[in-house]
């Protein structure tokens, strides 16, 4: 029997086991199923882009299944999410990484910086929200302040973005029950 905790049932009587070692939420999948949540109880309409890809080959194993065997990137993607909330258009980029102390500007390219500037400057809402996995830590940053680190960089400044300055000008996005991480409440604060 298994359980919704990740635990399964073990067949020695008083033992139970771990089915799933180490397997927390992405933020991928947190802010997924705020999403949905948002959705549900229409707050906002917030999706996920599709990644465009062109199949070239695809492996027939069986009959009823297939196996995409090479593929590309049809285009270079902009943002991760886009939709609408409190009638504005909203966009960001969602990221994770493992640094203890800054978080590094090469995970963002160069045209999807391109993209967070032109949604805000028309007057969009356009923000990154990082995890520092390490510290279990979500934050939102404001496009303004992104910006300001990448156009640093560019200018020979340093290629990261000191989780201090994390701390003194992103919004902590707090862990809740439903959803897991409520980043609209962050985005009603900042922006309406």
């Amino acid at each position: 029997m298994n359980y919704p905790n990740g635990l399964k049932k073990s067949t020695q009587k008083g033992h139970s086991q771990k089915k799933f070692s180490n397997r927390g939420m992405t933020l991928e999948e947190d802010i997924n199923l705020a999403n949905k949540y948002y959705l549900a109880i229409n707050k906002a309409v917030i999706h996920k882009k599709p990644t465009p890809v062109q199949v070239v080959r695809v492996h027939y194993p069986k009959r009823s299944a297939a196996v995409v065997t090479e593929g590309y990137f049809k285009q270079a993607s902009t943002t991760d999410y886009n939709g609408i909330y409190r009638g504005k258009y909203i966009d960001f980029e969602a990221k994770e990484t493992k640094n203890k102390t800054a978080f590094p500007l090469a995970n963002i390219h160069a045209h999807q910086i391109e993209h967070i500037r032109s949604v805000a400057k028309h007057g969009g809402i356009s923000f990154v929200i990082v995890r520092f996995t390490t510290f279990h830590e979500t934050y939102l940053l404001k496009a303004e302040h992104l910006l300001y680190y990448w156009d640093r960089q560019q200018k020979g400044g340093r290629k990261s973005i000191p989780y201090k300055a994390f701390k003194s000008h992103a919004s902590l996005i707090p862990i809740k029950f439903q959803p897991r991480i409520a980043y609209l409440d962050l985005v009603d604060e900042l922006y309406f």
